[in-house]
């Protein structure tokens, strides 16, 4: 079954936000053997969903809106989809219900007609329930066609999804298994890795195929195949990985499964039973924020010290005076010192650190942009890094947390479990 993404709403094509629904859709769908045909974002304008509607007949099977089904005059996805299906809009007493409950829980400005209103829903749609939010899911089937529209506030979509459109499509039609599976692997490009791997890569049986994913610092190869017997896919698939492993021993991490690295990292410091913290600089507190995104970083993470200040690294993390003035702040040994200081105010296992310059300009001592190094202490020593991340600010930073992230890993892969 072919699938087709349609995000309503002008704030996506303004650059005001990121489209996280797609990306949350696309995932969630292929998992469990929906492919995507096409992914499209449109303004919230009658005209364009009537068009987005015609066109996503023509190439899918199943068609799922988010966005425009707010309270106001310019969300009006729920006006044309009755317009579209010729339908009427009528109240349903059980959203009301819904609504007005949670105005009186968990809103303190009064309820309005407009917010009423919501309840207004059109006739043929199956109604899906948003637990957290005032705008119910719609779901119409049409000549053989299946057409959702769902809030597009994150939260309620992802919920909508999980709870509600993902059970009732496995319910009703009969799909194909896929499978992916994602290697890990840091500190070589992607066409150098082309170059190793390309007598293994064109051997690959059909119907695998190879992706690489490509992202500061890491090149991720993905191995994708369907058919109709999951376990048999997961075998094949498997075969493959063992033989291409030894091409890429030394820049190989694992694999993941739609998991992120640090997500990986939390997962083995649970099995070891071992605790983290982190000392940051130029990094400024994004590498504690991809811990602390996860339900459940409190077992492993004890917390995050942003030392972006010189005096910061003295008085927070006990960074000797003498040691910033003989090697910079911007420097292995201010790393690694910087590093022992957050193992020791957290009482962790392992501690991160990271200190450099990320531009745009030479730093006070005269460190070129890009420089960083990062700190590494464990429960046998500490080591210290050098990179050179390039010239852009937002590239140093971001590959600085990646670089981090794959000099943790790589150490607890070493560490028993």
């Amino acid at each position: 079954m072919k699938a087709e993404l349609i995000s309503i709403g002008d704030e996506i094509l303004i650059g005001q936000i990121v489209n996280t629904n797609a990306v949350f859709l696309s995932k969630a769908l292929n998992k469990i053997g929906v492919e995507i045909a096409q992914i499209s974002s449109i303004s919230d304008q009658k005209e364009n969903i009537i068009s987005a509607l015609d066109e996503a007949r023509k190439r899918a099977d199943f068609i799922i809106m988010t966005g425009g089904l707010g309270p106001t005059k310019d969300d009006v996805t729920k006006h044309t989809l009755c317009e579209y299906f010729d339908d009427q809009l009528v109240k349903n007493e059980r959203v009301l219900e819904h609504i007005e409950n949670i105005f009186r829980k968990y809103v303190t400005t009064p309820i309005s007609e407009m917010n009423r209103d919501q309840a207004n829903l059109p006739s043929k749609a199956t109604l899906l329930h948003n637990a957290y939010g005032t705008a119910a899911g719609m779901w119409f089937s049409d000549r053989g066609q299946v057409f959702v529209s769902l809030p597009g506030v994150p939260y309620e979509m992802e919920a909508l999804m999980r709870n509600e459109v993902l059970p009732k499509i496995q319910q009703e039609f009969v799909l194909p298994a896929l499978y992916h599976k994602t290697i890990l692997t840091y500190g070589l490009g992607e066409s150098a890795i082309a170059e190793r791997i390309e007598a293994w890569e064109n051997q690959l049986p059909h119907p695998i195929k190879l992706a690489y994913l490509p992202s500061l610092g890491r090149v991720r190869l993905r191995l994708s195949t369907k058919g109709q017997a999951l376990e048999k896919l997961k075998e094949q698939v498997n075969e493959q990985i063992e033989k291409v492993i030894p091409l890429i021993e030394d820049i190989y991490f694992g694999t993941e499964e739609d998991q992120s690295i640090e997500f990986l990292i939390a997962s083995r410091l649970k099995k070891m039973g071992k605790t983290l913290s982190c000392a940051e600089s130029c990094t400024g507190g994004a590498i504690a924020t991809r811990f602390t995104a996860h339900a459940g970083a409190s077992e492993f993470f004890c917390g995050s010290a942003v030392t972006y200040a010189t005096e910061s690294k003295t008085d927070l993390l006990g960074v000797e005076k003498s040691l910033i003035e003989k090697h910079g702040v911007v420097s292995g040994p201010v790393a690694a010192a910087m590093a022992l200081g957050a193992q020791k105010k957290y009482q962790s296992d392992y501690a991160l650190a990271t200190t450099g310059n990320a531009g745009p300009t030479k730093g006070d001592q005269g460190q070129e942009v890009g420089i960083v190094f990062i700190g590494l202490a464990t429960p046998d020593g500490v080591e210290s890094f050098e990179f050179m991340m390039g010239n852009n600010r937002t590239r140093v930073i971001q590959k600085t947390v990646n670089q981090a992230l794959e000099t943790l890993y790589r150490v607890l892969l070493k560490a028993p479990v």
